[in-house]
């Protein structure tokens, strides 16, 4: 229990980060595009209990955590309000709106990919996570701070970017296709999430770890260095 603890200490700052500032950039765009609503109910903000959704922010990732021992979470936040019809372009505006997640969760890994690698630089013997001096007791949890947050932030990139709708793949997909296929793609937002629960939690032809899997491993990869493009 006191190892899971542990872990937990390491995984809550930046999976709270990462789903708060995913939605945050949501609203943001949403706001440029000319949507205010979530502005005015206070969704552009980097306080994450405005957009805590008990279910998914809380009690999922935390079953999850524990059921699995710690080798497996996930989680979402409350999804932020937009009415299409303010935006001033609604298909293409909303594309945009929903590309804002996936791509803060880019920027996230990037940044605390490149923070992982400095502090790497500065001591490199920190990667063994075995010292025992003042710097690599500071630095230790950083690291594994850092390294979560980059896997996290790939994850929520990778499984967000999947072109079903309501995941905003599918929402960006809807915005770039012509009006016709477009129009087909948005009707099936109403069975989506039961779609994603077959393919993705059931997983009866392995997507999650042929697919899914193999990609944020790759692009953690990449970003560690430990890959190349």
């Amino acid at each position: 229990m006191s190892h899971l603890i542990s872990q937990l200490s390491i995984i809550i700052l930046p999976l709270l980060f990462a789903m708060t500032l995913h939605e945050a950039a949501h609203a943001w765009v949403a706001d440029k595009k000319g949507d205010a609503t979530a502005r005015m109910m206070g969704r552009i903000s980097l306080n994450p209990w405005v957009h805590v959704e008990i279910f998914g922010t809380i009690l999922i990732p935390l079953m999850l955590f524990i059921l699995t021992n710690g080798a497996s979470i996930f989680g979402w936040a409350k999804p932020v309000p937009v009415n299409v019809r303010h935006l001033r372009r609604p298909r293409q505006d909303m594309a945009w709106v929903a590309a804002a997640g996936p791509g803060m969760n880019l920027l996230l890994a990037l940044v605390s990919g490149v923070l992982y690698r400095l502090i790497l630089k500065y001591d490199p013997h920190l990667a063994l996570m075995d010292q025992e001096g003042s710097l690599a007791f500071l630095f230790t949890p950083i690291l594994l701070m850092l390294r979560f947050s980059v896997d996290i932030n790939v994850l929520l990139m990778v499984f967000n970017l999947i072109p079903i709708p309501p995941l905003d793949g599918g929402r960006v997909l809807a915005g770039i296709l012509p009006a016709g296929p477009s129009f087909y793609l948005r009707r099936i937002e109403p069975y989506g999430m039961m779609l994603l629960i077959f393919f993705f939690f059931i997983d009866p032809f392995g997507l999650m770890h042929r697919v899914v899997g193999p990609v944020v491993s790759f692009f953690s990869g990449v970003i560690f260095g430990e890959w190349m493009l």
